[in-house]
């Protein structure tokens, strides 16, 4: 493997980032608040799936309130 300088790392990785296409602002807002969204129903879903556990477990095994 080829060793590179410092130098050349830094214009290889500017090189890099020149081809980026970076998200504009609107698509950034919009794919952050999908991740929230997605996140807070995720969350949603287990503790139903949770809650629907402990409820089976306490009926088959008779304890809890």
């Amino acid at each position: 493997m080829a060793k590179t300088s410092p130098a050349q790392f830094v214009r290889e990785v500017r090189q890099e980032l020149a081809k980026v296409t970076w998200p504009t602002r609107k698509e950034l807002i919009t794919t952050t608040a999908m991740v929230f969204v997605m996140a807070i129903l995720a969350a949603i879903f287990f503790f139903l799936v949770d809650q629907v556990i402990a409820w089976v477990i306490q009926l088959i095994l008779g304890i809890g309130g």
